[in-house]
């Protein structure tokens, strides 16, 4: 069952990875740079999540009062 979870999660993830590199494609070609490197660096994190160097969820103890 675990394993079926790990597929699907990664299946998500390069499906995610894919709209993103589309959508910085488009923003690059309307020239909304700010956009492009936001889309960017969600690319590169869904990377990161999918190869195992970053947790797909960060650790909520920085961040209390913070509305």
């Amino acid at each position: 069952m675990r394993q079926i979870y790990t597929r699907r999660r990664t299946e998500t993830l390069d499906y995610m990875q894919s709209m993103l590199g589309q959508l910085r494609t488009m923003a690059e070609a309307e020239r909304c740079d700010m956009l492009a490197y936001l889309i960017e660096m969600a690319y590169l994190e869904a990377s990161d999540i999918i190869r195992g160097e970053r947790p797909a969820r960060v650790q909520q103890g920085g961040r209390r009062g913070v509305a």
